[in-house]
């Protein structure tokens, strides 16, 4: 079990989001930058938790990351890029064109789209343009979940495409001088993204159908664009060492299991398999286990804290059915199981009435489409109009606590729960407050007695302390369950 060979200068890591895409990326740069070289990591993730892994704050620049020589990291700030975008894009105008020419420019760089090429903007400069990262012998993104990582990779040939056929001089983006102004730029992205010699993409995944099955997508899609020098790292493994404890054992079988069924086209690509971690990957020390270059240490065995632990997600379920119609909404971190957690609340609440699920995209997704509900509530208000009444009452139905309950969902791990915290503190300034919290997952919970599922689940215990006391008005736990989430018998034990 070790680490990726990095050979490349360039380096990209992807994945479904919950596999450890962070983790890795900076386990492998640090352990370069301990052989000597100097190294830069870039989070292109919305939802970056790159300082927190590294311990180190980061800006837009690149900062020295304490007690780690030769190793630098910074965050693409996809909101911030835009901005600053949006005003080199229009700022030569301004005292060109009327000011409802302006406003109508400034609108059209207002949409999602310019987020996102603003974020690839900034992308390509360390990509395609060497000099911006010369002080560097390696360069590691550390990229989003991989729908977002795919849409990045694919763009630049869409513009080019999309500058050589418009008549129109214009796009979502505003003036198509603005794109053809970066196009060489983007032409040498693709050009090392696709160049076996400069560039390794690395697919991590977990020993689980899902995220293999994503991993297997995203090799098919790469390979169209022409990206082959791809390799697959399968994360956090479980291996029973004492069979007899029912978790471990169904821990241990459903990974092989899954294994068992990779896709061919998977198989054959250059792996690395990484141990499963009681203690988390979060910190240097942490990350130099992760590496191999550090021996663990023996922690004993200890009662875990606060140990009254919360109730399980059917009283919770019964709360809800008890006030009637409405709209639940789950969200959190990619791969803390919000989909499973909202089917199995959806099932329970069709045999108690008709209230209605959704099960939201990951958190930085989940907050552009609020912050979108913002902007129209604000339109809404100033024009009315012939507006439908349903768009009007938008976001005051979101705000309203008897129409929707918002139930953010977990896992008792460090970055899902800062990361749902962050969460929970913007839906707040949107006026809406979080109904409840579910905890998934959780070992601690499981009532099993391998020596390391204890670990991990002593490890879990302040974190369940924090959500319960300090973050949650209601909060659900979880058990990790011997039986795979799927289908409706299993779904309807969680929620038992």
């Amino acid at each position: 079990m070790s680490l990726p060979q990095i050979e490349t200068r360039h380096v990209f890591f992807t994945g479904k989001g919950g596999v450890g895409k962070t983790s890795l990326s900076c386990a492998c740069g640090l352990a370069l930058a301990e052989a000597g070289k100097r190294v830069l990591i870039v989070s292109t993730d919305p939802a970056s938790n790159l300082d927190e892994v590294l311990g180190t704050p980061l800006g837009a620049e690149p900062s020295a990351i304490t007690d780690a020589p030769g190793l630098f990291a910074l965050n693409i700030d996809p909101e911030a890029a835009a901005s600053a975008y949006r005003e080199r894009m229009v700022e030569p105008y301004r005292k060109v064109l009327p000011e409802a020419a302006i406003r109508s420019m400034e609108e059209q760089f207002s949409g999602a789209c310019t987020v996102e090429i603003a974020a690839f903007d900034e992308f390509s400069k360390l990509l395609g343009n060497r000099a911006a990262t010369a002080d560097f012998d390696h360069v590691i993104f550390d990229t989003a979940p991989t729908g977002h990582t795919l849409r990045l990779l694919t763009l630049p040939s869409a513009w080019d495409e999309f500058i050589a056929t418009s008549t129109s001089g214009a796009s979502c983006l505003g003036p198509l001088a603005g794109l053809q102004a970066q196009k060489a730029l983007y032409a040498a992205s693709v050009a090392r993204l696709s160049d076996p010699q400069q560039t390794t993409i690395v697919l991590v995944t977990r020993a689980e159908a899902a995220a293999l099955r994503e991993a297997e997508r995203t090799r098919v899609e790469l390979a169209a664009l022409h990206v082959r020098n791809i390799r697959l790292v399968i994360n956090g493994l479980f291996m029973a060492r004492q069979p007899g404890d029912g978790v471990a054992d169904a821990m241990h079988d459903r990974g092989q299991r899954a294994l068992a069924r990779m896709a061919a086209g998977l198989t054959v690509l250059p792996t690395s398999t990484m141990p499963f971690l009681p203690r988390g990957t979060v910190g240097l020390d942490a990350l130099r286990l992760l590496a191999g270059t550090r021996v663990p240490a023996r922690h004993p065995a200890a009662d875990p804290k606060n140990s009254e632990l919360p109730s399980g997600l059917g009283p919770l379920v019964d709360d809800i059915a008890r006030q009637g119609h409405g709209v639940v909404m789950t969200m959190g971190k990619g791969g803390v199981g919000k989909t499973t957690i909202a089917a199995a609340i959806a099932l329970a609440l069709c045999q108690r009435g008709a209230n209605v699920v959704l099960d939201t995209a990951p958190t930085g997704h989940t907050i552009l489409l609020l912050d979108a509900a913002e902007a129209y509530h604000r339109e809404v208000s100033r024009t009315r109009g012939d507006t439908p009444e349903c768009v009007r009452e938008l976001l005051p139905r979101l705000r309203d606590p008897a129409l929707t309950k918002v139930l953010i969902v977990t896992l008792a791990e460090s970055t899902p729960v800062h990361e749902a915290a962050r969460l929970q503190n913007d839906l707040q300034r949107a006026g809406i407050d979080p109904y409840a919290w579910v905890i998934n997952q959780s070992l601690l919970a499981s009532e099993t007695r391998d020596p390391l599922l204890v670990e991990r689940g002593i490890c879990e215990s302040d974190f369940i302390a924090t959500v319960r006391d300090d973050l949650a008005q209601r909060c659900a736990l979880i058990a990790w369950l011997k039986n795979e989430p799927v289908g409706a018998a299993a779904l309807a034990d969680i929620a038992g």
